[in-house]
């Protein structure tokens, strides 16, 4: 079962760039491309045939939800033949491990990020983090599959599909949220004039802003039985009850993020001991 729409229509086309989605929908992208290290690293990534879908920080600037991103966050695939590729990737990029753990497939595989750090010229002091499994968020050959496909003047961007994305944004970090939220409303304000059954299923599960909830409710009454299910609140933007949908929304969020702390439990004590072992060795680890 996939976590949300194939594709998500986005925003109205600017100049600069191709925008298509790899699956049968169409992702129009607001882009704002400078040269800058995200380049540099997307391109070694696309070099050396990584398997590899950005997201985090720099793929919600992708979706018009940010202006600025330090970072590189990386959806990759664990197989031996990917990581190989990245290995060469990160070599071209002057890249080394800068945290526990060691870019390892098996702490990849487990659910741990491995943190590098840029010395090329055109890309230093970027920091790229790497995962392969992120908790309530598909397989990445299903992610893969979902992917937004940006074209620029000299190559493509492989995006997280916004669907999952905001899936892998629900975490216990303060942060996230906001911009959760603003990815969704940047959405929704875009395409509310003429949304596909895909984008009013997606909304309908994700947005989390009161006003938007219920108007979305009022626009589109014909709410299916299985989406009230899914997701209780609903009834609350039907009825119109704000303040009681704000309650609701909260609560929800919570969940997620008590969930999100119980799942990084066991990691974050494998990562403490791997820190105890990394001092007594005297050293970092090693790509």
């Amino acid at each position: 079962m996939r976590n949300g729409p194939r594709g998500i229509a986005y925003h109205q086309s600017s100049g600069g760039a191709n925008r298509k989605n790899s699956g049968a929908f169409i992702s129009n992208l607001v882009v704002r491309l400078t040269r800058n290290p995200i380049l540099k690293v997307l391109s070694s990534i696309r070099a050396h045939r990584v398997r590899a879908l950005l997201m985090g920080g720099q793929a919600c600037v992708f979706y018009g939800a940010a202006e600025f991103s330090r970072d590189t966050d990386l959806a990759i695939l664990a197989h031996s033949e990917n990581l190989a590729k990245l290995t060469n990737a990160l070599e071209d990029l002057q890249a080394t491990v800068i945290a526990v753990p060691p870019f390892e497939a098996k702490y990849l595989r487990k659910g741990h990020a491995v943190h590098f750090r840029c010395r090329h010229p055109e890309a230093s002091g970027m920091r790229i983090d790497v995962m392969t499994k992120m908790r309530g968020v598909d397989s990445f050959p299903k992610l893969w599959a979902r992917r937004t496909t940006l074209s620029i003047d000299d190559g493509t961007i492989e995006l997280m599909s916004l669907p999952d994305l905001v899936q892998a944004k629900k975490t216990q970090r303060d942060k996230d949220w906001p911009m959760l939220r603003r990815l969704i409303e940047v959405n929704y304000f875009a395409n509310r004039k003429r949304p596909s059954r895909e984008q009013i299923r997606f909304w309908f599960l994700e947005l989390r802003t009161p006003d938007l909830l219920i108007e979305l409710a009022a626009l589109q009454p014909r709410l299916p039985l299985h989406l009230r299910r899914k997701r209780p609140l609903l009834e609350l933007a039907v009825a119109g009850n704000k303040s009681l949908l704000e309650r609701a929304l909260f609560e929800e969020e919570q969940r997620e993020r008590e969930a999100d702390r119980q799942y990084w439990a066991p990691l974050k004590k494998e990562l403490e001991n791997l820190r105890h072992a990394q001092a007594r060795r005297g050293g970092p680890s090693k790509m």
